[in-house]
């Protein structure tokens, strides 16, 4: 009887001390974790299109340098 009450308490112990760790410590982690992802998905976007209006100002230069090439030659 004394062990089982015994083992009881220290599961209860163990569930508790489980339970205030994933309040207290892994939930607001968590939420500090969305907002730095977040973050980064926001830079990676403004990256992308950075790089390809940069890709774009390139093949319009090489388009224009192609036309008067052509004209030139023609």
């Amino acid at each position: 009887m004394i062990v089982t009450r015994r083992f009881s308490f220290t599961n209860f112990a163990i569930a508790t001390s489980a339970l205030c760790f994933q309040l207290f410590v892994l939930y607001p982690w968590h939420k500090r974790l969305d907002k730095d992802f977040a973050e980064l998905r926001e830079e990676h976007i403004r990256l992308m299109q950075k790089g390809e209006e940069a890709r774009l100002v390139e093949l319009k230069e090489i388009r224009e340098g192609l036309s008067i090439l052509k004209r030139k030659a023609g």
